[in-house]
């Protein structure tokens, strides 16, 4: 049975006319004529009865009306799912994140997603230090991630989009709790909280370069396997860390942030992708977050 016939039953069923039919597919009566004949010897049963006068349905045609509309619904549905998802108009496109640290973006990117391309489905995977988020693009297991830079990984593309900084978190009863600022320097003797470096946290290689270069490699007495079980650590007084700025709206009664004193380069945020990923999907989601994230200014 071919898509053709099946319209120009349609459009004969319609208007009740052959003619009229005929002009609205913008072709000639007798091929018309043809394709509807050659479509009742398939199915072996007449779907009009005509006269020099009328044209009526036959019971059987009647009857084969709405699956005809329906097959060239489902066509018309399927010619246009196929352009919009070779625009990137739709298509599934998967995004890790930590948690905390993107506590803003994930929200901004996809209600950005949701209203310009409803078609795309974003499914969300929290809890992917950047080292594994990496690592997971690289495997082509996630299309986009939020990560933090340097990422050394060929073939994984990556672009900043903000500054964060280091900062301090310690108990409440800490010594320096009422300090306005304070050194890296200053918590050499402290007993640290982290995240496991085993997982590919970023953020512990900033807190153990941080301490080197203060003169002194941190003593860490335990892990956490996120921010918040980490901040809860510090204060229940288990020791003190370093983390990124973004985090800070986390609060707890037993702790405190502070800033730290001294020159040292930005932590960059960033979203990565693999190079050769050509959805069309992934592509418009990045548009959309050079829009939501532009970058920083500087």
């Amino acid at each position: 049975m071919e898509f053709r016939h099946v319209a120009g039953f349609l459009a004969v069923a319609e208007e009740l006319h052959f003619g009229r039919a005929a002009e609205r597919l913008h072709m000639a009566q007798p091929p018309l004529s043809q394709q509807i004949r050659a479509l009742e010897r398939e199915l072996g049963v007449p779907l009009f009865e005509r006269n020099t006068r009328s044209v009526r349905l036959t019971a059987a045609g009647t009857a084969f009306l709405p699956y005809a509309r329906r097959v060239l619904d489902e066509l018309e549905a399927a010619r246009f799912a196929a352009r919009a998802g070779g625009r990137g108009e739709v298509g599934r496109v998967s995004i890790a994140f930590t948690g905390p640290s993107s506590r803003e973006e994930i929200p901004a990117l996809t209600r950005a997603v949701r209203a310009a391309h409803p078609g795309i489905e974003l499914r969300l995977e929290s809890g992917y230090y950047a080292g594994a988020t990496v690592a997971a693009i690289a495997d082509r297991e996630i299309d986009l991630g939020f990560v933090r830079m340097p990422v050394r990984r060929a073939g994984v593309r990556t672009r900043v989009y903000k500054y964060e900084r280091l900062v301090a978190v310690l108990p409440i009863d800490h010594r320096l709790a009422d300090a306005p600022d304070i050194e890296v320097a200053d918590l050499a003797d402290d007993p640290f909280v982290s995240l496991p470096g085993a997982r590919g946290s970023t953020v512990r290689e900033h807190i153990v370069a941080a301490a080197f270069q203060a003169g002194f490699a941190p003593r860490i007495v335990q892990e956490a396997g996120d921010t918040y079980t980490l901040l809860d650590l510090v204060a229940a007084g288990v020791g003190v860390t370093l983390t990124v700025s973004s985090v800070r709206h986390i609060r707890s009664p037993g702790m405190v942030y502070k800033e730290l004193r001294g020159e040292r380069p930005p932590i960059e945020a960033a979203l990565a992708w693999r190079e050769d990923n050509a959805s069309p999907a992934l592509r418009a989601v990045l548009r959309i977050a050079d829009e939501v994230f532009p970058g920083p200014s500087d």
